[in-house]
């Protein structure tokens, strides 16, 4: 074994923080990233040119205080998202700059804004409903809803309006059967999950109105399931808190998260796809010959669309971290942009082209690390049994009217089709 001197030691450790401060990078100037409504589905080219050139930089969003650093790029991203010192618990009680004036999800009992090791039980609570079984359970009721919506569009005669008869209803019944919530409920659970991820002028004032209302529904569903025990997600989530394995608050906020993310997101992502594949007239007509290719396809679309406007959740640094040269500092806000990895050409060659032969390369449309979906099992089975019922029974769909005069969502966190006219 070999010593150093102590004046050698000294020599050494000066040499590496010499070489250390040699490899930091001045922080970028902020930017302020206002994230306007976009035409249908083109990339935000403010996302595309902080990949491109400085895919580690800094934002000022239009509420909120401070700023925040962003990273695009794949593994940065991918880094970032997995990385213990960056944390979500350290967000609450914080202002930080933000796409909304009030967050989504509870900051209190939230899933969301929680780490590992709590985070990890809960999720374990979360994941006894997402099982391959229950989704075996639950496909062939999908396929019968899917087949009575679009036997329902047949009758009505074209053109017709595929987010009305279709990506709208499949998904509210789908995550109300997984759910537990009666029919007749139902329309309350949805007009507050579409309030819940507005951005427009008004989102603070609808967004608590609908939270509290959320909130109502969430409390009374649990409270009869306590009475009335099933083998849905309120069972289990009701299990769970009556025997202290969660709060009765974690139980409402994990109730809430699924019914939006499985509702409101699954609708617009979805109408997405089909948009998607009847401007890509070439990839439509390959699926219908290779319908085993659909959920290499489906995988594909969740790559390509991008989902969401801006970012979502950021994370604290809990110590200085290094990304590329610069140091995230404690305490700094830092934010994973998850569209703009999805499209990094140094992971996906040719990224504005949708490749159903792409190499088998895992997206980040769900996230990644602790964080990453629960729910990602049951929206790909739910977009691989709409896009092969709608292909089934309208081998010959097409838009009724020009692409760009297909009407979009506007100030709105989830981006996707307000209307999708069709014929056949």
């Amino acid at each position: 074994m070999t010593f150093c001197s102590d004046s050698a030691s000294a020599s050494a450790s000066d040499a590496a923080s010499a070489s250390l401060s040699a490899s930091i990078t001045p922080p970028p100037p902020v930017r302020f990233w206002p994230v306007d409504d976009l035409p249908a589905l083109d990339p935000d080219p403010f996302l595309d040119e902080v990949l491109r050139d400085e895919p580690v930089t800094r934002i000022e969003l239009p509420h909120g205080d401070g700023h925040a650093w962003l990273v695009t790029r794949y593994e940065d991203v991918r880094f970032v998202a997995s990385d213990s010192r960056f944390s979500r618990a350290a967000l609450v009680g914080r202002s930080v700059t933000t796409m909304r004036p009030t967050p989504v999800a509870s900051q209190t009992a939230g899933l969301q804004y929680i780490d590992p090791p709590r985070h990890t039980l809960l999720r374990r609570v979360v994941a006894r409903a997402f099982t391959g079984k229950s989704m075996m359970r639950l496909r062939p009721m999908a396929e019968r809803t899917a087949a009575e919506l679009l036997g329902g569009m047949e009758r009505a005669g074209a053109p017709a309006d595929l987010m009305q008869h279709l990506h709208g209803p499949f998904p509210i019944a789908v995550i109300r059967d997984f759910l537990g919530v009666d029919e007749s409920d139902w329309h309350r659970w949805a007009q507050a999950g579409e309030a819940l991820l507005s951005a427009g002028p008004d989102a603070g004032e609808r967004g608590a109105t609908a939270r509290n209302t959320t909130r109502a529904c969430v409390i009374d569903l649990l409270e009869r399931r306590r009475d009335d025990p099933r083998d849905d997600l309120a069972g289990v989530l009701a299990q769970a808190a009556a025997t202290g394995e969660i709060t009765d608050d974690e139980a409402i906020s994990l109730a809430m998260a699924i019914q939006v993310s499985g509702g409101h997101a699954v609708r617009n992502n979805s109408g997405s796809m089909m948009y998607t594949l009847l401007t890509h007239p070439e990839q439509l007509d390959r699926l219908r010959r290779e319908p085993e290719l659909l959920p290499k396809a489906v995988d594909e679309l969740f790559r390509y669309v991008p989902h969401r406007n801006g970012v979502g959740i950021p994370r604290i640094a809990t110590e200085d971290v290094e990304i590329d040269g610069h140091v995230i500092s404690a305490g700094d806000v830092i934010y994973c942009a998850y569209v703009a990895a999805n499209r990094d050409p140094a992971v996906f060659p040719d990224p504005d082209a949708l490749d159903f032969d792409r190499a088998d390369v895992s997206h980040l449309a769900f996230g990644h690390g602790p964080h990453h979906c629960l729910a990602a099992i049951m929206a790909r089975m739910e977009a691989e049994v709409m896009i092969s019922s709608v292909l089934d029974r309208f081998p010959g769909i097409r838009l009724a009217v020009p692409a760009d005069e297909v009407e979009f969502q506007r100030q709105g966190l989830i981006r996707g089709p307000r209307t999708l006219p069709v014929t056949w």
